[in-house]
């Protein structure tokens, strides 16, 4: 077992949670209409449709961050290959590049390019160990 890559797979869940959660309460909470589960508000700026879809985005990326660790937690019990290092460093390298867009976007107020960095890292350690 790889403890690197399953330590990154628990991570991207963990991220994945805080990014729903959050998301629902910092940003989506107030586009509600009252009773309903997909946020309608909107305003001279956004239309309902943009809202829709930026919610359905929003909730996207934890799906595909789960995605990422399922696969992640199979690698990480699987013997070495070179396709295992392949999706090992594609992910590590998905991870980085999001880690600095989210870093720049915010200009380092949002604490997830953390959490995507410390992925990478360890994805890149670890497969160092495959």
């Amino acid at each position: 077992m790889n403890a690197y890559i399953l330590t990154s797979a628990c991570l991207l869940f963990l991220l994945g949670l805080a990014h729903s959660i959050f998301g629902e309460i910092l940003i989506f909470k107030n586009l509600r209409a009252t009773g309903s589960i997909i946020p309608s508000m909107f305003n001279e700026h956004l239309k309902e449709r943009h809202t829709r879809i930026i919610w359905a985005t929003w909730h996207l990326v934890t799906v595909l961050g789960w995605c990422m660790g399922v696969v992640l937690i199979r690698i990480a019990y699987l013997a070495s290959s070179q396709l295992l290092t392949f999706i090992v460093n594609s992910i590590s390298l998905a991870t980085l590049v999001g880690s600095l867009l989210v870093l720049i976007g915010t200009k380092g107020k949002h604490p997830g390019w953390v959490v995507l960095l410390i992925i990478s890292i360890l994805l890149w350690v670890g497969e160092i160990k495959i």
